[in-house]
């Protein structure tokens, strides 16, 4: 087993979710630091963006629903063709179902199942076969915030972010031995588009009552999450693993 990448080639990174949230900022990041890049659906301008930072990288469309096992399996499938190695991977998914324990179904549970719990573990079961071939390897699986505390608006989503936050902990202690890191950060209260909609935060007066409720009185940035982001997957950390942060401005 390979105990680290050629010393003559760049590191290669897999970024799920480049159409939106925290997944462009990551791969610019990534980029500006050296690695070469598979993005999943990426925003537009974001290819020439990384390739203008020295990136070389490869676009997988029709990606965006890792609930599907062959979303995950395809992003690394073409890193492999490509580059012949996966040193670095980062994905988001979520479905958010709100309201009432007592008044949800069955199928709302389904729903949150497959958006958080199901479309992690599809990715990590693409990611980690080549990463513990190689001997190395660093993973981190964005969450929620909300799996690490009690959230009465929405019982089913909570728990099962709090599941995949779990089953990341478990898995990284399985494959810890091969050289392969795995980690979750969780979010909250985010400026960012689908929470400012879902939380009518696009209202100045809910928005204030919303900053409010944070210790630090603010929204987070997309910026400052890649950044805590990268931290867990550049190369430059290889002794944390299994571990949760919460990035939500204190508040879990």
């Amino acid at each position: 087993m390979s105990e680290g990448r050629p010393p003559d080639s760049r590191p290669v990174a897999v970024v799920a979710n480049a159409s939106f949230y925290v997944g462009p900022p990551i791969a610019l990041l990534l980029a500006s630091r050296g690695f070469d890049i598979v993005v999943g659906d990426p925003v537009d301008g974001l290819v020439g963006d990384l390739e203008s930072l020295g990136a070389a990288v490869e676009t997988v469309s029709g990606v965006f629903d890792l609930g599907r096992a062959e979303s995950s399996q395809g992003l690394v499938d073409a890193g492999m063709a490509r580059f012949g190695r996966v040193d670095s991977a980062v994905a988001f998914s979520g479905n958010v179902i709100t309201g009432r324990f007592m008044d949800s179904s069955l199928d709302d549970l389904q729903q949150v199942m497959n958006g958080n719990i199901e479309a992690p573990y599809n990715f990590l079961k693409a990611v980690l076969p080549p990463m513990i071939e190689q001997g190395r390897g660093q993973v981190l699986i964005l969450t929620s915030a909300t799996g690490a505390t009690v959230t009465p608006a929405a019982s089913l989503y909570s728990a099962t972010r709090a599941g995949a936050n779990h089953l990341v902990r478990n898995v990284a202690d399985e494959v810890g031995r091969h050289g392969v890191q795995v980690n979750a950060l969780g979010t909250n209260y985010m400026d960012f588009e689908e929470f400012l909609r879902a939380t009518g935060a696009n209202d100045p007066t809910v928005r204030a009552k919303i900053e409010n409720m944070v210790p630090m009185k603010r929204l987070g940035t997309l910026d400052e999450c890649a950044a805590l982001c990268v931290a867990f997957l550049d190369g430059t950390s290889r002794f944390a693993t299994g571990q949760f942060i919460s990035f939500a401005g204190g508040s879990n």
